[in-house]
């Protein structure tokens, strides 16, 4: 009989719901989380900017990254740290300083009314080379003080854990081995360049915790694997591992069949945790293990991929856990930090959690108990024809609230602007096998994944209203074309890899029908959706074989991110996964949270890289976000006087 332990609960869980901290959102004066509060809500209840004067901000002055003086000396020997440009942090805000991460790992703390830097901190680990995965990426840091001892913490794209005074902007040698911890220590197959973190650390009471950025593409089915780390705040410390790919007898390493625990890799924790410091735990969604679209070297459900796991901060204990996709095969990592929310159904306050996914999901559970708020169905889903794939029968579907993507690919999501274009695009369907969410790859030609690896949602996540309940997931049309082959030996002992293709559809148009950015604005008190609205602007509508068209804005596939305020919605419009960032575009927008209206947009001088943030220094509101420009900067907004 087939238990995966799709839904378990720790025997010793604390049934706290009843006593959980809620999450209210920032602190009007501050930012001290990625996402404004630990649980990752976006949110502040700050209204200096409104509706009635947001069409009047001005800026208030800009910060251009302190990485410019470096690159320029690293161009020759390091083009990729030269160009560095993917300025993917948000800033915190405590006190009157902000405090930022660059592309290249350094933090500088800057003056929040002003914008002047106070000091630099340069741990200079791109002198040990290109970091992991996408190269020099940094989206957050984290923040801890106790009696006096105020600390930031960094964890870098090379697998170091980095303790800074925040006055002064000075190691803290004490903390670990001179200041640093090491979390790559100890991991199996894991070595320099493609073991790191690019998300940041997140803290929890006095524990810090950090997850792992793994290279995407092992050429081996020998790869490290994801594992979740706590240290203590103030010695470093090592406290706990937590193994995402169980170990020996642990719960779990029989959803691993023929002992593939032992070698297979990823299923680690990209994106960023979110915590509960009441509860004293932590949230972590967990990604795809190697390699992402061929399973037949790792049969079984595989726990805890794919999965939202809930640990106790200070032993690592598993407390509960769901996975959101069994036996992955479409690289449908949980992208997005869970957002936790305090929400009332039928009558019922509930502490829970909101995790986002790629496949345009939104599972919410108890954070305390991971008991389901709304049930969750295991439905059949499409069989693999791959020789040695064995897929799961059934994949779960949150019965709400409904997806907030299209799901599945069929000839009715082909474009049809005019008879043509549909004519052309039904032709070039032809080349691809087409079918219903989960349906898995294929070798004789390319099966259209809809949504895409990229998603539905990604990093950037939803914002949360605690004051209506209202959660908003940026999301984007994309559809990935999934087809397998067989690696050349020589390089991998792979049976079937990943054939990058590329879809295009008729005359260079997109193949699948607009909108291809959207912002859905869901109640999570009833599960019910309240409205979408298309975000990237106008898309290819300019495209000659449409101009004539007269088309309203089709949107654009981009990573947007969002920023929730008393009476406004930011949203930007994101930006790709290079510094080319395609699909994205160079616009801040702040919408009416009650319709999605569009009441005003800025034009920056490149695409917004980052998640926006807000607060308020010396009395005065501010709105700021990463521009990923060359070289990148910080843009803060504020209302004109």
């Amino acid at each position: 009989m087939r238990d995966p332990i799709r839904f378990a609960v720790a025997i010793n869980v604390v049934l706290a719901s009843s006593i959980a901290q809620a999450q209210r959102g920032a602190d009007a004066n501050e930012w001290r989380f990625y996402g404004g509060d630990a649980g990752g809500t976006k949110y502040s209840s700050i209204d200096q900017i409104h509706p009635d004067n947001v069409s009047d901000l001005e800026v208030a002055w800009s910060w251009t990254t302190v990485d410019a003086p470096l690159q320029e000396r690293l161009a020759d020997d390091d083009p990729a740290a030269g160009s560095a440009s993917y300025f993917q942090c948000t800033p915190l805000k405590i006190g009157s300083r902000l405090y930022v991460v660059t592309c290249l790992n350094q933090v500088a703390a800057i003056d929040a009314a002003s914008g002047k830097t106070i000091w630099v901190f340069d741990p200079k680990t791109y002198d040990r080379g290109r970091p992991p995965q996408f190269g020099y990426v940094s989206r957050s840091i984290a923040y801890w003080e106790d009696d006096g001892d105020a600390r930031i913490f960094m964890a870098t794209g090379h697998a170091e854990l980095i303790a800074i005074d925040a006055e002064t902007g000075e190691s803290i040698a004490s903390f670990g081995d001179g200041g640093r911890a090491d979390f790559m220590k100890g991991v199996p197959r894991a070595r320099l360049r493609t073991y790191g973190n690019s998300s940041g650390p997140t803290v929890c009471r006095d524990t810090v915790v950090v997850g792992s950025n793994i290279s995407d593409g092992p050429t081996t089915k020998e790869a490290a694997p994801g594992r979740v780390m706590g240290f203590d705040a103030r010695t470093g410390k090592r406290k706990w591992i937590f193994n995402l790919i169980p170990q020996a007898d642990e719960v779990g390493v029989d959803t691993w069949e023929d002992e593939s625990w032992t070698y297979s890799g990823g299923a680690n924790v990209w994106s960023l945790i979110t915590a509960d410091d009441n509860l004293g735990y932590v949230y972590l969604p967990t990604t795809t293990p190697t390699n992402d679209f061929y399973g037949g070297h790792r049969l079984g459900d595989n726990l805890f991929a794919e999965s939202v796991v809930c640990l106790n901060a200070e032993s690592g204990e598993r407390v509960w856990h769901f996975q959101t996709v069994h036996h992955g095969l479409w690289d449908y990592d949980n992208p997005a930090p869970p957002n936790l929310v305090d929400i009332a159904v039928d009558g019922k306050s509930i502490s829970a959690v909101a995790q986002v996914t790629k496949q345009g999901f939104v599972f919410v559970f108890d954070r305390a108990t991971g008991e389901p708020v709304w049930p969750i169905e295991e439905r059949p889903v499409p069989q693999s024809n791959v020789p040695g794939e064995v897929t799961a029968p059934t994949q779960p579907f949150p019965t709400k609230p409904a997806p907030f993507e299209r799901q599945g690919f069929t000839k009715d999501d082909v474009i049809d602007f005019t008879p043509e274009l549909h004519a052309e695009a039904l032709e070039i369907l032809e080349q691809y096998h087409t079918g219903p969410i989960f349906t898995p790859p294929e070798i004789d030609k390319p099966v259209l994944s809809l949504p895409g690896f990229g998603g539905g949602a990604n990093w950037p996540g939803a914002g949360f209203d605690p004051e209506t309940n209202i959660l908003y997931v940026p999301s984007m049309t994309q559809p990935m074309p999934l087809q397998l082959g067989a690696p050349d030996p020589a390089r991998s002992n792979f049976r079937y890899t990943r054939v990058r293709n590329q879809i295009e559809g008729p005359r260079g148009l997109p193949l699948v029908k607009p909108p291809y950015g959207r912002v859905t604005a869901i109640d999570l008190n009833t599960g019910e959706h309240v409205w979408m609205a298309v975000n990237g602007g106008d898309g290819p509508r300019d495209h000659p074989a449409i101009a004539h068209l007269d088309l309203p804005p089709l949107g654009s596939k981009c990573r947007a991110g969002v920023l929730v305020t008393k009476s406004l919605l930011w949203v930007t419009e994101g930006a790709g996964r290079s510094g080319s960032a395609t699909g994205g575009g160079t616009h801040l927008r702040a919408l009416d949270k009650a319709t999605g209206e569009e009441l005003c947009k800025y034009e920056l001088p490149s695409q917004p890289t980052g998640v926006p943030m807000t607060y308020l220094a010396e009395g005065k509101q501010y709105v700021v976000v990463a521009v990923g420009s060359k070289p990148a900067q910080l843009m803060a907004f504020s209302a004109a006087e």
